[in-house]
Parts: structure tokens; sequence; C-alpha cells
């Protein structure tokens, strides 16, 4: 069941898996993608490794809070927020479940939404795990394939919408695993019945190109931080994931060979278990 809580001035729609009881694991995801994104088998997966899994909508996408108001960026340079905004809509989702802290893993921009979290209040992120994500756009420029991909005209129907996504997977997905039509087919048309906004995907967008490098934070760090990173990854290539673990003193960096800009369903289990390591050792 999807709920709502309050957080830095909008509201954040969100769900949870496992016992409250668990450690608390906040999923973030990225770049237009919905909490929806992180598979409730993989959370599954996760609560039953001992966390208490939150999974949420970003602001202007999902049933969170979408700033209608702010309009279509027209990215020169400025943007209606930043990737530090988001940080603080995190933060904000903790203060209203009563969480002082957190381990938080985030993928994409939700890596970077994770990175921006752990600099600007680190005392409220246990443990860091940032998955195909950079401290910044310039350490890890997308092919031009995966740029075209990114900058395809918005759908304006929920058959076009599925269609799209279907090409854009399989141009920035993990070649070295099989491409599930049926489960991208599937987000992208339950993605559209939830929310389509695609000026809230190009804010979006704009914050990431408009944030600051998050590297000189990042190196002043002490959270225990693991970097996952697929090689084949053409949107967020692995120099991003390499920027990352060399940004954070002490943070370990696990690259997959075959593995894209997704989380391919056969590395879930190698997933889970190297982010559930990386929490039980951090809460040790």
């Amino acid at each position: 069941m999807t709920l709502r809580a309050p957080a830095n001035g909008i509201e954040l729609a969100y769900d949870t898996f496992g016992s409250p009881e668990g450690r608390p694991l906040l999923l973030i995801m990225g770049l237009a993608a919905q909490m929806i994104h992180w598979d409730e088998e993989f959370c599954e997966l996760l609560a039953d490794r001992g966390h208490h899994v939150i999974r949420f909508d970003n602001r202007d996408v999902g049933e969170s809070t979408h700033l209608h108001e702010a309009g279509t960026p027209s990215f020169d340079g400025r943007a209606p927020y930043l990737v530090e905004d988001m940080a603080d809509d995190a933060a904000g989702l903790l203060d209203a479940l009563g969480l002082e802290s957190a381990h938080v893993a985030g993928a994409s921009m939700g890596g970077m939404i994770t990175q921006a979290l752990a600099v600007r209040h680190p005392h409220r992120v246990r443990s860091l795990t940032s998955i195909m994500s950079t401290p910044s756009p310039q350490a890890a420029p997308p092919t031009e394939a995966a740029m075209a991909a990114l900058m395809a005209p918005p759908a304006s129907d929920r058959e076009t919408a599925v269609e799209q996504a279907l090409k854009t997977w399989k141009v920035i997905g993990s070649p070295g695993y099989p491409f599930d039509a049926e489960r991208t087919a599937r987000l992208a048309g339950l993605s559209y019945d939830r929310a389509h906004d695609p000026a809230g995907v190009a804010r979006q967008l704009a914050a990431i190109m408009a944030s600051p490098d998050r590297a000189p934070g990042l190196k002043e760090l002490s959270v225990p931080a693991l970097v996952l990173h697929g090689e084949e990854d053409q949107l967020v290539p692995v120099s991003g994931g390499i920027a990352t673990a060399d940004a954070i003193p002490g943070a370990k960096l696990i690259t997959y060979p075959g593995m894209g800009h997704d989380l391919p369903r056969p590395l879930w289990p190698e997933l889970v278990s190297m982010i559930s390591d990386h929490t039980a050792a951090a809460e040790r």
C-alpha cells in the first residue's frame, strides 16, 4: 500500500517491506524512475536479509509532489532545484518516519542523491551504497547512443511510452544478460498510469546538470561506502563508479561484466548479498 509523508515542504509517496525492527534501508531511484523500479521481489529479498526497506517516489515522478508551477526548464545552467534539494527530501522522509539515521542505497540519479545526502547530512547515513552513479556528469559522460535515447521526444500516450521504454532499455540495459521485455513493458505501462509528466522528468535532468561536483564533499566522508557499477553502462559509464569510489575514503568498488544501466534479474542475489553484507558490517 502506498503511503504519503510530508518532507522538505513537499509530499513523498512511499512504501515499506520487512519488519520495522530490521536495519532501515532507504532506496532511492534514478532519473524518471519511480519507486516501482525497485522491484517488489528485489525489496523482499533485502527484507529477508534483515532490512526494513523503504522505497519512495522522488519529487516530480510517480505519486509524490510534482512542481508543475516550475514549468519546463530551459537547460541554460539553471534549474528549479538541485540534487541537494532532493537529498533534503530524503532527509525529510527519514524525519517523517521517525528515523534518526538509515542505510541508504541509490541507483543512477538516486546514487547522486545518496551521495548528496551523506555530504549534507552525514549523521543520517549509516552506510552508503552508490549504484551506477557518479559524483558529476563530467566524470562519466554518456555515449552518443545513450544520450540520443535519453533525449528522445516524450511519449504522448501509453502505447508510445511502452514502445519508447523498450527501445531505450535495449540501448542502455545490460548486454551481458537477456533483455526482459515483459518486465520493461509492464513497468513502463504502470509508470505511465501512476504519473506521466515529461516536464517533471526534465526538471530532474536539469537538477543533475546544474548541481555541483560532489567529489570535494565525498572526500570528507567517514561513512562505510560501497560502489557498484556495470562495466557495460552506456548512460553512466564505469568511470563514474571509479570516480565515486576514488572520492570516498575507504570505499569498496565492485564492477560487473555485462551489466549496463539497469539491475538485471540474474544479478539480484549477488547485489542483495553485497548490499546486505555491507549494511550488516556497518552496524557492527
